[in-house]
């Protein structure tokens, strides 16, 4: 026989049981579907392209790779990443102006990060992954590769060279792709 005391500790314990186990449910389903749903779609501007051809022809060509100041004066840069390296291994942007990045991989995933800066993404065969950013000082930062690629991974870094604004716009009047790489 349970006290009427027991008898509501007993039913309250049981709907709180009830709202945690549904609070679990909840939290569970929304990882498998936000799980699912990236595995569909990665987290960037989802924009396609075939990994075995984008060397031969478009914007990823070895030649349109590197730094480019279009008509309207926005600055892009497009790189590729490929087991161990990235096309450029040298980057030139101007300080202080927003860059936007066009990059891809070709092999496997590959990501990067810019030394002291919110450049941060994820590189995935098939998809072109888009930001932007700003690089407040003059000098050289690292690109290191920072997802797991293979055996070589940890020798897979490039360079970033931020120089003075009004120099590089002087060095991008050509309407030429900029690369501290000598080609």
């Amino acid at each position: 026989m349970h006290s009427p005391g027991a008898a509501a500790a007993e039913r309250a314990e049981r709907r709180w049981a009830w709202i945690v186990g549904g609070i679990i449910f909840l939290l569970v389903a929304m990882m498998v579907v936000t799980g699912l749903h990236w595995a569909a779609m990665p987290p960037s501007r989802v924009e396609t392209i075939d990994p075995l051809t984008l060397h031969m022809q478009g914007e990823f060509v070895e030649s349109n790779l590197g730094t480019a100041v279009d008509a309207q004066g926005k600055v892009t840069v497009r790189l590729v990443a490929q087991q161990y390296s990235f096309t450029p291994q040298c980057l030139v942007v101007p300080a202080d102006t927003p860059v936007t990045f066009r990059a891809t991989a070709t092999d496997v995933v590959h990501g990067f990060v810019v030394g002291k800066t919110n450049a941060n993404v994820m590189l995935i065969p098939g998809f072109v992954s888009t930001f932007t950013a700003r690089f407040p000082q003059v000098g050289e930062q690292l690109m290191p590769c920072h997802e797991y690629c293979g055996v070589g991974h940890e020798g897979m870094w490039a360079r970033v060279q931020v120089v003075d604004a009004n120099e590089f716009m002087r060095s991008a009047e050509a309407g030429r792709t900029l690369s501290c790489v000598s080609r």
